[in-house]
């Protein structure tokens, strides 16, 4: 049975503790969390939550409760209390170049692009080996050359999400990388 899923519909992430609304459909789904954060999805990854479900979740007032009895257990990465989520500290790491030379003096566009790439997948290593959660990458905003390379290399990592930072803080020059906490 195949599931067509539409934006606006409650859906659920099938191997994360992970709920929302959809808000966005492309290649990928985007998702607003209980958290609201927006994450993307692969449509493979979500199950839309069906009328019933969604009815007797709120008779409760507690979907996260209706899933847990409906659901074998399983390991949860998150919590799904909204302040809990907002408490895991971001590590943020500046990629201006200004900021990882003294001079630029003596370096084209592409030597540049190197550095901050080179400084990015550093301190993405870093983060993933010390287990560190959430990860702040300032890009700027620029032309977007940054922000599309950051994405390429954020791809090719299992067990991390990336989307926009949050703009009220950052602007729109950073994105915030989520690493799942699968116990390895």
């Amino acid at each position: 049975m195949t599931q067509t899923i539409k934006t606006g519909d409650h859906v659920a992430v099938l191997d994360d503790d992970i709920q929302g609304v959809v808000v966005a459909i492309g290649t990928t789904i985007s998702v607003e969390t209980t958290d609201g954060f927006v994450m993307e999805f692969d449509p493979k990854e979500l199950v839309i939550q069906h009328a019933q479900f969604k009815q007797m979740a709120s008779n409760t007032g507690d979907i996260m409760a209706q899933s847990k009895q409906l659901e074998p257990p399983r390991k949860s990465f998150a919590s799904a209390n909204k302040r809990t989520s907002k408490m895991i500290p971001a590590m943020e790491i500046d990629l201006h170049i200004d900021k990882l030379v003294k001079n630029t003096r003596g370096y084209n566009n592409y030597d540049m692009l190197n550095i901050q790439m080179d400084a990015a997948k550093r301190q993405l290593e870093w983060a993933i080996h010390h287990r560190k959660q959430r990860i702040i990458f300032i890009h700027g905003v620029g032309e977007g050359v940054l922000k599309a390379e950051l994405e390429t290399l954020f791809r090719r990592y299992d067990g991390i999400k990336f989307y926009a930072a949050d703009v009220r803080e950052y602007g729109l020059g950073a994105i915030e990388v989520y690493r799942f906490q699968n116990g390895s």
